[in-house]
């Protein structure tokens, strides 16, 4: 054999073993890659090949499958009551994917899950009968926030405080997912998503906004924990008016006539007195007043329901006037509704904060429970002589201050109002929050937060109490009536 010939038989040996390797590699190595890749039809055919399992709220489904008329995708995804719904549910699209619990649970859905396998099924990699997801959700205090946001843009969520259970999760304006669950829904898809209005923005868990006045109930908290002050009746250190320390800044209160000047906790969340807990943030000192909220559950990326919560800010490297504007739930402050609720969620339930979630079980086709989520355990944020104290105060903004709205006869309800300011030199129409709890005869809990990114209400009739108490009053009722 000439030094040529050689040389080519060497060089298409090393060709032939480099295609080996790379075959090997891709059937090994990239096969799970390759067949999990949204571009593979082949995992679409599959997925809607049969009917989907459901995500069940009060003991009824409130998804569905429906047999599609030609094309290779066999079921879509269907959707009862959707508007109402979708905040929980989110989307299974045969186009766009899936979000949210149609999203977290897609393998228990479509049967690839392998807690439904037989080992039968696992070694012949059958696919199972698809399982079911059943939620938390209460669909008495669903419908009662859905229906008393209306028109409004915001959001709700209520929890009852001893378990963490979501009993109602609201977002408006809404959409139906029924709209976009087929393969032929693009102009459907088009108009949602360019929607200036944004309704597949889940509000109630992923749109943090200034929460105002209502994070006055943290900075209390800290207050009491800390000894700044040994009970809500002590009476305060804050002079009226208030000036931002390091500027010429007059902090004003809403009520120009209230009696703030030094004003006891008590007082000071009846009327809503900024000068105190602008005073008392600063007073504190941040690191302490990011302490008690980072327990409440702000500043973590990973507040989980199990759909991601976006995080919630206490900020930190403020100097002093910043510090005292956050004491009302300003400057660089954020919550979500979620969030809010945590707060009076903990207060109610005597300091303990139950981690909150949306889903209480899963279950294989048969019923046969495959994982419970009802067992997280409570974690102490504040000591109980704290959390007492501020639901007593709570109740006297509800009986006689600006929550008066919120009052459920027959019931025990405390409430915390906020007027948050929007906008450069708050030039837009400022949002509205209301966040509290209610507790009735028979021992039955829930805690509400209530924000209203916008109304048809006039600017000067936006407040926590004339556009937020009423709805959470609606979810409260809804809630110890069930």
């Amino acid at each position: 054999m000439n030094k040529t010939i050689r040389h080519a038989s060497v060089f298409a040996l090393v060709l032939v073993l480099a295609l080996l390797v790379r075959a090997t590699w891709v059937q090994f190595h990239d096969s799970k890659a390759l067949a999990d890749d949204k571009k593979n039809r082949r995992n679409a055919i599959s997925q809607y090949a049969n009917p989907l399992g459901d995500i069940i709220v009060g003991g009824e489904a409130i998804t569905g499958s429906e047999r599609t008329k030609g094309g290779d995708l066999a079921y879509k995804r269907t959707y009862k009551d959707g508007d109402l719904y979708s905040p929980v549910t989110g989307y299974s699209s045969q186009v766009y994917g899936a979000t949210q619990l149609e999203g977290i649970y897609k393998d228990l859905l479509d049967g690839t899950d392998n807690r439904l396998k037989n080992p039968l099924d696992v070694l012949t990699n059958k696919r199972a009968a698809p399982g079911d997801v059943i939620t938390t959700i209460d669909p008495a205090v669903q419908k009662a926030g859905y229906k008393a946001l209306g028109d409004t843009k915001g959001a709700a969520v209520a929890v009852d405080p001893k378990t963490g259970k979501i009993l109602g999760m609201v977002s408006t304006p809404s959409y139906d997912p029924s709209k976009i669950s087929s393969s032929t829904d693009s102009k459907a898809w088009k108009e949602l998503t360019t929607d200036k209005d944004k309704p597949m923005v889940n509000r109630a868990m992923r749109q943090p906004l200034p929460p105002g006045s209502t994070f006055k109930l943290v900075v209390a908290a800290a207050a009491l924990e800390d000894g700044l002050y040994d009970s809500v009746d002590a009476r305060t250190s804050s002079p009226n008016p208030y000036t931002l320390p390091g500027t010429r800044t007059v902090l004003k209160n809403e009520n120009q006539s209230a009696p703030c000047e030094n004003a006891d906790i008590r007082t000071a969340l009846q009327y809503s007195c900024n000068n105190v807990f602008a005073k008392m943030a600063v007073d504190l000192g941040q690191d302490k007043v990011k302490a008690m909220a980072d327990k409440m559950g702000f500043n973590t990326d990973k507040l989980d329901v199990p759909v991601r919560a976006a995080k919630s800010v206490y900020p930190s490297d403020m100097d002093k006037a910043q510090t005292a504007l956050s004491g009302i739930g300003q400057f660089d402050v954020t919550a979500t509704p979620l969030q809010m609720s945590m707060v009076s969620a903990a207060i109610a339930n005597g300091g303990l904060l139950a981690k909150p979630h949306m889903v209480s079980q899963i279950s294989d086709s048969g019923g046969d429970v495959l994982e419970k989520y009802d067992d997280a355990e409570a974690q102490r944020v504040m000591d109980e002589s704290t959390a007492e104290g501020l639901q007593s105060a709570m109740q006297t903004v509800v009986e006689k201050g600006t929550g008066t709205n919120a009052q459920i006869s027959g019931a025990t309800v405390g409430g915390k109002t906020g007027t948050a300011q929007h906008g450069e030199n708050n030039s837009k129409t400022p949002y509205a929050w209301f966040t509290s709890y209610a507790k009735g005869s028979d021992g039955k809990e829930v805690a509400v937060a209530v924000m209203i990114e916008s109304s048809s209400a006039a600017r000067d009739e936006v407040s926590g109490n004339g556009l937020a108490a009423p709805i959470a009053k609606a979810m409260m009722s809804a809630a110890l009536k069930s």
